[in-house]
């Protein structure tokens, strides 16, 4: 330090390099594309930011294309969020943002435009000379309109002597990161949430590891892994993300049930138990995950009855294969007013799971929220019988089978037409 000059010291707070860990700085070498592909928290808009700082302090003539899912969030993430460009950049260089116009302008005279992955046309003609997508593996799911959005921002990529792409994303198996990965012209680099440890709260960091650690989502939102569809899978993450939304009020669900897997013994396989509702609009909504691992009779049985209190359950549906008189009789004990069904499996798991599966494929079923012990096993459930997902059995599916099977595929939960 006592080498530096006043403006050295001045700018010691935010030169990157002082606080960067080594997964956040750009690889050696040549190259086109830098596929930064890490786990949350790893820092990667950050790097994403620092590195298109980098481009605009030192090139006056640099033109940058800012790709994101949505414009909304290249501005919010991107250019306002607390590790977008205007966060990072020092006060006397700091860019001025024209939302207006989708631009940045830097007292250099350096630009960057704002782009949305959602309009690919928007790309068709304006130059750039670097580009920095972000979470590309949310980009539309659309194959044609990720590819085409990409297709078109390389083609524009002909501005100056240097032209370069940093994408920075989340592990998903999806058309464009495959492309990318197998691509001569991309340098791969990437790491698992905790090597950003000194810039996380170790809440955070103990609170995912608890409820993600042990299960493939984990391995790819923690762990920055890229996690493969298992092929022949009657479930696939694209289609599960597809059938995403947000929590549906209360007052739109006609019927809703709690359905329970219970386990053979208590040091087994965990209890599945799936709350689910159906709609006025003829959907089905998963709503929760309520299982519990390696629990006594009178534990899951009190899991069950608090869900079905907590969701007003108009039915609770148990499979009564493994003892149906002892189900129903623990299940009562807990709670003596508990509308319980018993139903009886005389086919396996899989094949109870594949008209469930059409369902999902005909856009008939929705996931309020993100349920990753669930998910995992649904994709783990093969065409044909066998299970290839996390653990021995797939409980929690097994629940979610019987839920849906309830509400969509049972004579009092079918849709009926009604001749006037």
């Amino acid at each position: 330090m006592a080498k530096l000059g006043q403006d050295e010291r001045n700018e010691w707070e935010s030169y990157f390099l002082n606080t960067a860990h080594p997964g956040q700085l750009p690889p050696d070498g040549d190259w086109l594309v830098w596929l930064l592909m890490a786990g949350r928290g790893f820092g990667k808009t950050r790097a994403g930011a620092e590195w298109v700082r980098m481009v605009a302090e030192n090139n006056e003539r640099a033109r940058i294309a800012l790709v994101a899912a949505s414009l909304a969030e290249a501005r919010s993430v991107m250019v306002e969020g607390e590790s977008g460009l205007i966060a990072c950049s020092p006060e006397e260089r700091r860019p001025v943002f024209e939302p207006s116009l989708h631009r940045l302008r830097w007292p250099n005279g350096a630009q960057a435009y704002l782009y949305s992955a959602a309009e690919p046309e928007s790309l068709r003609g304006p130059q750039h000379s670097h580009a920095w997508c972000d979470e590309i593996g949310k980009w539309p799911l659309s194959h044609e309109r990720a590819s085409r959005c990409w297709d078109n921002l390389l083609l524009g990529l002909r501005l100056g002597e240097d032209q370069r792409i940093v994408a920075t994303t989340t592990p998903r198996n999806v058309p464009l990161v495959k492309r990318l990965l197998d691509s001569k012209d991309t340098r791969v680099t990437g790491g698992a949430t905790h090597e950003n440890h000194a810039n996380l709260p170790r809440s955070f960091i103990d609170a995912v590891e608890r409820e993600f650690g042990d299960t493939q989502l984990g391995r790819q939102e923690l762990l920055g892994e890229l996690i493969a569809d298992v092929e022949g899978a009657l479930w696939h993450r694209a289609l599960l993300e597809q059938c995403r939304e947000t929590a549906a009020a209360a007052s739109d669900h006609l019927r809703v049930v709690v359905a329970v897997d219970p386990p053979a013994s208590a040091r087994g396989d965990a209890c599945g138990i799936v709350v689910a509702a159906l709609g006025g609009d003829g959907i089905a909504r998963v709503l929760a995950d309520c299982s519990v691992e390696q629990a006594s009779p009178e534990t899951w049985a009190r899991a069950v009855a608090q869900a079905a209190d907590s969701w007003q359950a108009d039915r609770v549906v148990a499979e009564a294969n493994q003892g149906g008189a002892m189900v129903a009789s623990v299940l009562r004990a807990a709670d003596v007013s508990l509308p319980l069904k018993l139903v009886h499996a005389r086919r396996g798991k899989v094949a109870r799971a594949e008209p469930v599966a059409a369902l999902y494929e005909a856009g008939r079923v929705k996931h309020c929220g993100m349920f990753a012990r669930l998910e995992d096993q649904l994709c783990g459930l093969m065409a044909g019988g066998a299970y290839e997902g996390p653990g021995r059995s797939p409980d929690r599916a097994d629940a979610l089978v019987w839920a849906l099977s309830e509400l969509m595929l049972s004579r009092r939960g079918a849709p009926r037409v009604t001749q006037i």
